[in-house]
C-alpha cells in the first residue's frame, strides 16, 4: 500500500481474485467508529481503528498464501520529503501502529479486507482503488477513543459531551449573573463535515503548498491552529465569519440572531466562501467548536468574565477618568465584560513534559500572532504556571485573565492619583457542565487562588510587577454596588452605592455616581442615570446608602444590543484627595431560563407524544413587559435532529401590547431519538433577541 495525505488513493491489484462486487458496511463501519450521525450513505472512519470491506467474488475464492492481493495508494503530489506517501504489503493481522491491511476472513468466495489507517495518519479524503477500476472514497477523522492517537480521551461521558454532543451551553450575562445560552453546533448535520474540509483546503497554507499542509494535517496542533484564523476573515483569507461590534449590521445579521453553527457553515459553504456577516465571540468561539467535534477533536467553549484585552502586553490595563467619573483617555486595551474561546483536548509532545490536555485557542479575532490572527493553542496549565515562553501565545491568554486594571484620576487642576479598586480580571471563568446544562467553574484550572503563595510565584514568573508590588492595605475609605431586586427592562429600578469610613476621623467626600449603556466587549455608550454629590459627610466607622434611579423612559433608547448598564461609583475625599471606585455591569435582560423572579423568558411546551419522524408542535408563549407596544415580533426554533438542519420561523402580523402575550405554534418533526435541545429564539423591535431551550427526549 502507498499512503498519502488528504484525497489519497489507495490501488489494490490482485491476480487470481474474481472480483464481482464489494459492500463498505457503512452502516457496520460508521457505527463502530462513532460516526453514524453522520450518515450511512458513504465511509467515515476513525484513525488507528480498523474497518472492514467486504469483496464478494464471481468464481473461485480467496485462499491464503496462494491467492495474491498486493496495495498501492497514492493521492495529489505525494511526496516522501512531507511524509505523504509510504508503502505497506498485506500482513496477516491488522498493525494499529502504522497503515496496514489484511483478510480477516476464512477462505471462500467472500473476502472480508480489514483496513487500518496509521493513528498519525494526515485527516481527510482518501480513494481506495481495487483492480485498477473499482473505487470508492472514505473520509479518515481524529480519533479520541484510539488510545495511540493525540486526542485520546478516556472517558465515554466526557466524549458523549465533547464529541458527540451536537447541542450545547454557552454563558454570556455578566459576572454576577452568568446567562446560559443554547446553541445548536450540529457538526453531524448534512454537508458540515465537507464544510470544514473545504474550510482546511481554504487556508493560505494549502494554497502555497498543497502537499504540506495535506501532511500537516496529522498534527492536530497545526490543525486547530489553522482553525483558529480560518474561523474569522480579517486575513481576507476566505475564512468563515466576519466580525462586527458596531451599533448597527448593515449588510449582514445581528450576532445575536444565530441560534447554531449549521446556518453558518452552510451560508459560508454555498456563496463561495465569501464571509458570513456577522460573528462576536461566542459566535466565532460556537462555530471553531462545531468544526472541531465535526473533525474528531474533544472541544468545547468556555467563557471568561471581566477579561483583558491586553495589546502592548505590559500585563496592565490603564483608564483615565475625570472628577465625572467620565473616561477621557485610553490605550486600545479593553476590559470584556465577557468572552468566549475553545479549548481542545490534546497531548502536546513539542513541549515538555505535563502540558497534555486542554489547549485554549480562539478564533475570535484580536491580535496578530505570526502575521495571521489567531491565537493558541496554548496548554491551560501554561497559563495557570505562568509560563509563558510555551506555545502558542501565552502571554495574550495570561492576560485575559491575570492582567491588572489601574484607573488614574485626572482632578481638575492637572493632578492624578490612583484610584483603589478591587475589579478582578478573570473571574467565573465557565463552560457547561459534562452531562449536565449546569455551569461548571473552571478558574482554578486557569489560576491559583487569589493571594495564595502559589500565585505570587506564578507572578514572578510571568514577570507581573504590577501584581507582585500591590499592597493589601485597608483603605481608610470603601465603596461598594448594591442591587435592588426585581431589575427588568421596562421597569425603573433602583441601585445602590453603599460608602463607608473605616477610619478614626470624620470624612466629607464628593460621591459620583453614574450609569451607561456598555456592550460586552466594553465599548461604553449613553448616559443611563447619573448623581454627584458634593458633600457626603461619613463619621468614623459610619456608612451611607447612597441609591441612583434609573428610570425606563431614559435608559430604553440607550441600551445596546446586549442590554447592558455599566454602573460606577466613584468616592473623593475633599481634604486627602484619596479616591476609591466600585464598577459593576448589569444584564437588562436574561435571554434564556428564567434565573429571577424579573427576568423575561419564553415559556414553552411540547404538544404530541415525542418520537422519530412523528409531528409535533412547540406552543411559545411570551408576555410583553414593556410599558409600550412589540412590533416586529416573531418566533424562531431550531435544534440537532429535530428541525431538519435549519430553522424555523413563524411571525406575528399584529403589535403585541404592553401585558399581552405573544403566542404562536411551530410544527417540527423529528429524526433521531435521545435526549434533544429545541433552542427558541423571539426577535421585536423593542425587546430584542429573548433566548431560551427546552430538554425533548425523542423516543423511537
Amino acid at each position: 500500500l502507498r499512503v498519502n495525505s488528504s484525497k489519497d488513493i489507495l490501488s489494490c491489484a490482485h491476480s487470481a481474485l474474481d472480483i464481482g462486487t464489494w459492500d463498505l458496511a457503512c452502516q457496520f463501519n460508521n457505527t463502530d467508529h462513532h460516526t453514524e450521525l453522520n450518515g450511512t450513505d458513504r465511509l467515515i472512519v476513525r484513525r488507528g481503528q480498523a474497518f472492514t470491506i467486504n469483496l464478494y467474488l464471481n468464481s473461485g475464492s480467496y485462499q491464503p498464501g496462494y491467492s495474491q492481493l498486493s496495495d498501492g495508494l497514492t493521492g495529489p503530489q505525494p511526496e516522501e520529503q512531507y511524509g505523504t506517501r509510504a508503502v505497506f504489503g498485506l500482513s496477516n493481522e491488522i498493525n494499529d501502529t502504522c497503515w496496514s491491511a489484511a483478510v480477516s476472513s476464512p477462505p471462500g468466495d467472500t473476502v472480508c479486507l480489514s483496513v487500518c489507517a496509521a493513528p498519525d495518519a494526515p485527516i481527510g479524503r482518501y480513494v481506495l482503488t481495487l483492480d485498477e477500476r473499482i473505487q470508492f472514497d472514505f473520509i479518515l477523522l481524529f480519533n479520541p477513543w484510539c488510545p495511540r492517537d493525540v486526542v485520546y480521551m478516556d472517558s465515554e461521558e466526557k466524549l458523549a459531551e465533547y464529541v458527540l454532543a451536537q447541542d450545547g451551553i454557552i454563558f454570556r450575562g455578566d459576572a454576577e449573573y452568568p446567562v446560559p445560552l443554547a446553541w445548536y453546533f450540529g457538526q453531524f448535520e448534512e454537508g458540515i463535515l465537507d464544510a470544514c474540509f473545504r474550510i482546511l483546503d481554504m487556508n493560505p497554507k494549502h494554497r502555497r503548498n498543497p502537499g504540506k499542509d495535506c501532511s500537516g494535517r496529522r498534527n492536530v496542533i497545526y490543525v486547530t491552529r489553522v482553525l483558529s484564523a480560518m474561523i474569522n476573515s480579517n486575513d481576507r483569507d476566505y475564512g468563515v465569519l466576519e466580525g462586527c461590534w458596531k451599533d448597527t449590521f448593515d449588510g449582514g445579521v445581528s450576532p445575536m440572531s444565530w441560534r447554531g453553527s449549521v446556518q453558518i457553515l452552510r451560508t459560508w459553504n454555498s456563496t463561495s466562501c465569501l464571509p458570513v456577516r456577522y460573528g462576536q465571540c461566542w459566535v466565532f468561539a460556537a462555530v471553531g467548536c462545531t468544526v472541531s467535534r465535526a473533525l474528531g477533536i474533544p472541544c468545547r467553549v468556555v467563557t471568561n468574565y471581566y477579561s483583558a484585552h491586553d495589546t502592548n502586553s505590559n500585563l496592565v490595563i490603564e483608564r483615565y477618568l475625570n472628577e465625572k467619573g467620565e473616561i477621557e483617555s485610553s490605550t486600545r486595551d479593553m476590559i470584556w465584560n465577557y468572552h468566549c474561546w475553545v479549548e481542545s483536548w490534546m497531548t502536546r509532545p513539542d513541549l515538555p513534559p505535563g502540558f497534555d490536555g486542554w489547549q485554549a485557542s480562539d478564533p475570535t479575532p484580536q491580535e496578530k500572532s505570526e502575521g495571521v490572527f489567531c491565537c493558541g493553542p496554548v496548554p491551560v496549565r501554561a497559563i495557570k504556571e505562568g509560563e509563558l515562553t510555551l506555545k502558542y501565545d501565552a502571554p495574550f491568554v495570561f492576560a485575559e485573565v491575570n492582567a491588572d486594571l489601574v484607573y488614574t484620576l485626572k482632578y481638575n487642576d492637572g493632578s492624578t492619583r490612583k484610584i483603589v479598586n478591587d475589579q478582578k480580571v478573570g473571574q467565573k471563568i465557565s463552560t457547561k457542565s459534562v452531562g449536565r446544562d449546569a455551569r461548571e467553574d473552571i478558574t482554578h484550572l486557569y489560576k491559583y487562588p487569589e493571594g495564595s503563595a502559589e500565585e505570587r510565584q506564578v507572578f514572578e514568573k510571568a514577570n507581573h510587577q504590577n501584581k507582585l508590588l500591590q499592597q493589601k492595605g485597608n483603605p481608610g475609605l470603601h465603596i461598594t454596588i448594591k442591587l435592588s431586586m426585581g431589575i427588568r427592562k421596562g421597569c425603573d429600578f433602583d441601585v445602590f452605592a453603599i460608602v463607608s469610613n473605616n477610619t478614626e476621623e470624620n470624612k466629607k467626600c464628593r460621591l459620583v455616581f453614574a450609569s451607561r449603556a456598555v456592550s460586552y466587549n466594553g465599548i461604553v455608550g449613553r448616559e443611563c442615570g447619573f448623581k454627584d454629590l458634593l458633600n457626603v459627610e461619613l463619621a468614623p466607622g459610619g456608612e451611607r446608602k447612597v441609591p441612583l434611579r434609573l428610570n425606563y423612559s431614559k435608559y430604553c433608547n440607550n441600551l445596546m444590543e446586549d442590554n447592558l448598564i455599566r454602573l460606577g461609583a466613584l468616592l473623593i475625599d475633599s481634604s486627602t484627595k484619596e479616591a476609591v471606585m466600585a464598577m459593576l455591569d448589569i444584564t437588562t435582560l436574561s435571554r434564556t431560563h428564567c434565573q429571577r423572579h424579573a427576568d423575561v423568558c419564553v415559556s414553552f411546551q411540547i404538544l404530541g407524544e415525542p418520537k422519530e419522524k412523528r409531528k409535533l408542535a412547540a406552543e411559545l408563549t411570551l408576555q410583553n413587559p414593556l410599558p409600550e407596544p412589540l412590533q416586529g415580533c416573531c418566533f424562531t426554533i431550531e435544534g440537532a435532529n429535530l428541525t431538519g438542519g435549519s430553522s424555523i420561523t413563524e411571525k406575528l402580523e399584529s403589535p403585541i401590547e404592553p401585558g399581552q402575550e405573544a403566542k404562536v405554534k411551530i410544527y417540527f418533526t423529528p429524526t433521531q431519538s435521545g435526549l434533544r435541545k429545541l433552542v427558541v429564539d423571539f426577535d421585536s423591535d423593542k425587546l430584542g433577541h429573548v433566548r431560551g431551550y427546552k430538554n425533548v427526549i425523542i423516543g423511537k
